[in-house]
């Protein structure tokens, strides 16, 4: 693949950098005629590297109120479908305990049924967790990473019991 730097920048790109650099003039970072000239060369630019050798000097500027959405949204999205992924094995698992209970004949009490519970009571807390009215996504982020630890753990135990057999 091709060196990044060296791709093409768009219009929007252009736009971008100079109103970080007209927001580091405003913070008093640059004096008018520097902002100037970065302002006509940022639209010169043809390049991602030539962008970056404009504002490589200047601070990262703080992320506004709409790119911290769009990291939470991203990185909601993104904890949802561990979650869903995670709470598939059970649900494939309840799907099984139905089938055997419809075919020794559906009598009695519907037992499959503390299946799901185990398989429901995750999933709803941490959606709650990911959904609520005080989002927790770094709760939701390490109890998704205990649950995957632990099954690494348990699927090392059972090659190393494999091992151990032959």
């Amino acid at each position: 693949m091709a060196d990044p730097r060296g791709l093409r920048a768009s219009d929007q790109e252009r736009e971008q950098t100079a109103q970080q650099l007209r927001e580091h003039f405003a913070a008093g970072r640059l004096s008018e005629e520097e902002l100037d000239d970065r302002v006509q060369a940022a639209y010169r630019a043809q390049t991602h590297h030539d962008l970056h050798g404009l504002v490589s000097d200047l601070p990262r500027l703080p992320a506004t109120p709409a790119q911290q959405r769009a990291e939470l949204a991203a990185r909601r999205h993104a904890l949802q479908r561990r979650l869903l992924q995670q709470a598939g094995g059970g649900v494939g698992l309840f799907v099984l305990c139905t089938a055997i209970w419809l075919a020794s004949g559906a009598h009695g009490q519907f037992w499959p049924v503390w299946v799901a519970l185990v398989v429901l009571l995750p999933l709803l807390r941490n959606g709650w967790r990911l959904y609520g009215p005080a989002p927790e996504l770094d709760r939701v982020e390490r109890d998704l990473g205990a649950r995957e630890h632990a099954r690494g753990q348990a699927r090392a135990q059972r090659r190393a019991h494999r091992h151990d057999r032959w």
